[in-house]
């Protein structure tokens, strides 16, 4: 029996042999595929790479293609990671080349892992740098041109001497990356015999790598929570945003998800507390399937009735003193529930604010049926969500209707996928955000240039306050030219605000195109740009100039800001003569009236041609309007009522906010100032409120209720 042991132990010797052997060979063709994958990536880091110096030399020029904040936000660890993997692929090649069974290189992949702090970083920013990437190629040509091309090198063996990838799928790879590393290991120990010297290297590598992906948030690859199109492709989030619907005459707020190839309008549902959040989808539009009426088609849409300017500002004067009382409640280490109750009570106006002011009608029609209409605050948001959706129809898109399963797949995965997550309302903000700037932003729009042909050209300002956008200035038409020089001021009332928006239009005189609802602009957008207020640039004594680029339009403005602080300060007038600056008694005397001779002109012109204007005493007159006004009414000019006839509605307005902002003290005089500013019990408030008008000297009292008859009217 001795003999018959012996070939058992020879033969499984034998056998081991070859397992150990073929293991050795399983793990030289798992490093082979993996070299050669490695290849691959470091081809496309490069690529991506390629782009950012030529981009790095033109930032410093003075005509830059991107600034170099963008660059570094875009191209974010992208050499930090190619230096990485570079390095690792140079010391893992020989090995791989020179193959035998003693090499080790367990070291090189517990290196890597103790790297993937870098990738932490890149997987935070990554968001950032596809809006970012998005945003600059929709704004400028000479990017998006690049952007939609980078050539990346083919293997060293391979035919192929290059391929075309656009920059998008080029900064998914990193996330890609870490998964496939990871599987490797898997592969790798599998192949490794546990006495190896390699084997503890690798466990630890794959223990690094797992907890790191484990870490990183699902959410970031849009792959594995995406949904696939009926053509077999990824169908993608592209937008989603909240925006108010008009259904069955009545304003509802809904979130909007623009996919791949579908639009979908959901509403979260209402869930009991410590439930999962989902989504209630109430229509959906295939973008195939999807028009934009032109406005003569949209004439039998539902009326909408504007809500009313007072109430409005009525909820903002609310908000305004909620949020004095929250931080006050803060400051004095209030109890929380007040400050929590206050904090609901400012959410439910803030709320009320957002469904009720927007104006601007954004139409959407399904071309086998019903129209949908939604009402936005901006003439900005409408062409982005226009343009995001006319892009994409640029692609070859097909028709469908999803069974019940897929809508709810689809529906479910809106939650996961969704990037806005909260309704803009400044209640819903962290404390330690920035509050904005109060105060005022003078602005002149200089001029534009990189126009193709020549157009009737004009800029409206935007800024936002109460978590919403609104048109606050708008610059004359320069007709027929291609390089506008408008070189006008305006005085903008900021209210929290943390951008100015500046869109480019070219004006349309064709009254066949104007539409039946008042709202719809017809004037075809050619560029808008926004940027960012920030304290430190703008509040400076000096003027900033700057350039917002928008679709290959550069537009030149210069920007100071004053402080709500600064701007309320009086400063008496040594000057007996003229109106403004000078005491209102001084001036009624001179005058013999019982009411500036200013304040009843400018009022007279308002009422006679300037009540159906829209926000007439919110949009900023030109300020060297308002100053030539200034200057005929401080001289007592004998042609100041032809001027007056003549000149743009919202500079009389201004012309009349500057009287009052310049009277060496407050129409209510400083001395009853802070009674009137008092807290008066609701009940007295009406007979106190009385009794200091009555104590107002004559001259104050006459004008302050002409004024309230005239805001009345």
């Amino acid at each position: 029996g001795r003999g018959e042991d012996l070939s058992i132990c020879c033969l499984c010797f034998a056998f081991v042999q070859v397992e150990a052997g073929k293991g050795l060979e399983m793990r030289k063709l798992v490093l082979s595929g993996f070299l050669a994958s490695e290849e691959i990536y470091i081809n496309q880091l490069e690529a991506l790479l390629l782009p950012m110096k030529p981009l790095k030399a033109t930032a410093t020029t003075s005509q830059p293609v991107l600034t170099i904040q963008q660059i570094e936000t875009i191209f974010y660890k992208i050499q930090d990671i190619y230096e990485i993997h570079k390095e690792f692929y140079d010391n893992l090649c020989p090995k791989v080349q020179q193959w035998d069974s003693q090499v080790t290189m367990g070291h090189l992949f517990q290196k890597l892992a103790s790297q993937l702090g870098v990738y932490k970083a890149f997987v935070d920013n990554y968001k950032v740098a596809l809006e970012t990437a998005e945003k600059c190629s929709q704004s400028n040509n000479q990017f998006q041109k690049i952007s939609e091309e980078l050539k990346v090198k083919g293997p060293k063996d391979s035919k192929d001497s290059h391929t075309s990838v656009t920059m998008e799928a080029l900064l998914y790879k990193p996330i890609d990356r870490v998964t496939r590393s990871t599987l490797v290991l898997h592969d790798l120990l599998k192949h490794t015999p546990v006495d190896h010297p390699d084997y503890p290297l690798l466990q630890d590598a794959l223990r690094i790598s797992q907890n790191f992906l484990s870490s990183i948030n699902e959410d970031i690859d849009p792959r594995r929570t995406a949904v696939t199109t009926p053509k077999g492709e990824t169908r993608q989030l592209v937008k989603d945003g909240f925006l108010v619907e008009v259904s069955e005459s009545s304003r509802k707020l809904r979130h909007v998800f623009l996919f791949t190839d579908v639009l979908l309008c959901a509403k979260l549902k209402k869930t009991s507390a410590g439930k999962h959040q989902q989504y209630d989808c109430k229509w959906y539009i295939p973008l195939a399937d999807l028009v934009f009426p032109s406005p003569e088609e949209s004439e039998a849409s539902p009326q909408v009735h504007p809500f009313p300017d007072h109430e409005l500002e009525d909820m903002k004067m609310k908000i305004s003193a909620l949020k004095s009382e929250i931080q006050k409640e803060k400051a004095n280490k209030g109890q929380s529930r007040a400050i929590e109750r206050l904090k609901k009570k400012m959410f439910e106006n803030e709320f009320l604010l957002l469904l009720n002011s927007p104006t601007i009608p954004f139409r959407i029609h399904n071309r086998n049926g019903k129209s949908y209409l939604f009402l936005l605050s901006s003439d900005y948001e409408r062409s982005e969500w226009r343009e995001a959706i006319q892009k994409l129809q640029k692609k070859d898109l097909q028709a469908f209707v999803l069974s019940s399963v897929e809508l709810q797949v689809l529906t479910g995965s809106c939650f996961k996928l969704r990037t806005v997550h909260n309704i803009p309302v400044t209640s819903n903000k962290d404390d330690d955000e920035s509050p904005g700037l109060y105060g005022f932003l003078h602005v002149i729009v200089h001029s534009a240039k990189g126009f193709k042909q020549s157009a009737n050209l004009y800029c409206t300002l935007e800024v936002d306050s109460f978590g919403y956008f609104v048109s606050k200035a708008k610059t004359r038409v320069f007709r027929d030219t291609a390089e506008p020089k408008w070189d006008e001021e305006f005085e903008i009332e900021l209210e929290g605000s943390q951008s100015l928006r500046i869109l480019c239009y070219e004006k349309c005189y064709d009254k066949t195109k104007v539409n039946k609802d008042n709202n719809e602009i017809v004037d075809k957008i050619m560029g808008k740009g926004q940027i960012q207020l920030d304290p430190q640039t703008v509040e400076t004594k000096n003027w900033h100039t700057d350039v917002i680029e928008m679709n290959g339009i550069k537009v030149e403005f210069s920007m100071k800001f004053t402080s709500r602080d600064m701007s309320l300060k009086r400063t008496p007038s040594k000057k007996q003569t003229g109106v403004f600056g000078v005491k209102i008694s001084v001036v009624t005397k001179r005058e013999r009236s019982k009411v500036p001779y200013i304040v009843r002109q400018c009022v007279e012109e308002v009422e006679k041609r300037g009540i159906e204007e829209v926000g007439i005493y919110r949009i900023s007159g030109v300020a060297t309007d308002i100053q030539a006004l200034k200057a005929v009414f401080d001289a007592n000019n004998k042609d100041i009522l032809l001027m007056l006839s003549d000149m743009d509605i919202n500079a009389i307005a201004g012309t009349l906010k500057l009287y009052f902002r310049e009277l060496p003290e407050p129409l209510l005089t400083d001395r009853l100032y802070p009674a009137f500013m008092e807290g008066i019990d609701p009940a007295a408030k009406e007979s106190c409120m009385m009794h200091l008008l009555r104590s107002l000297p004559d001259p104050n009292l006459i004008t302050f209720l002409f004024l309230l008859e005239h805001l009345k009217r």
